[in-house]
């Protein structure tokens, strides 16, 4: 006899394997994902023998970048810390510069509240740029600052005006060129625009608060 059967029929490692597809639209793909995960608990709380659960594809992309983020960001925060010691022999000055990061971040995540933008890895690695760029800032005006004392100002507020004076164009420059370079991706919207624009998007207003 002929019958009608399934066109194709999936399997991985050894066992079949259906699939359900679906598109995360205005919100995070975490709290989505986590919302689905508590439905299908709550309804399927017994599965039968040899039928399980996996949650793929871009998902699990994002727990795994996620995890290796955890990683990489303090490291990319001590390397820097360890670096500015070495320039400046001093923690005080290191801690100044600092200071730097979470003005930045302030402006980040404002940035992403204003423009309806979801937390994602692409947030997360505009979050690591952002901090060298305002890292950067920091680095000019402590040398600056430094040289200056050098130079025989021992007054301390006669040397920040005097070195902000100084360094006020290059800051301006550095953040400016950055926050310039990243326009076209904050209002792209071609392919690759859902990665390229949270990322800009963080980094331009980070910038705005860090300078």
């Amino acid at each position: 006899t002929v019958e009608e059967g399934p066109p194709m029929i999936n399997s991985e490692n050894t066992r079949l394997r259906g699939t359900v597809l679906f598109n995360v639209r205005g919100r995070d793909m975490g709290s989505v994902v986590n919302e689905a995960k508590a439905k299908i608990d709550e309804q399927f709380k017994k599965l039968p023998k040899g039928y399980y659960i996996q949650w793929s594809g871009q998902y699990e992309n994002q727990v795994r970048a996620e995890k290796r983020l955890m990683i990489i960001i303090p490291i990319t925060l001590l390397v820097i810390g360890i670096i500015l010691y070495i320039t400046f022999h001093t923690f005080r000055e290191v801690i100044i510069v600092f200071v730097g990061i979470p003005v930045a971040l302030v402006g980040g995540v404002y940035s992403l509240y204003f423009f309806n933008v979801n937390f994602s890895v692409a947030v997360a690695v505009g979050f690591i740029a952002l901090f060298g760029v305002a890292v950067l800032n920091g680095i000019v005006l402590i040398g600056t600052f430094n040289q200056l004392q050098k130079d025989g100002v021992d007054e301390i507020l006669q040397r920040i005006k005097e070195g902000t004076k100084i360094r006020l164009r290059p800051v301006l420059m550095t953040a400016t060129v950055a926050s310039l370079g990243f326009f076209p991706m904050a209002f792209s919207h071609g392919a690759g625009a859902e990665v390229q624009k949270p990322l800009a998007t963080v980094v331009i207003g980070g910038l705005a608060t860090a300078t």
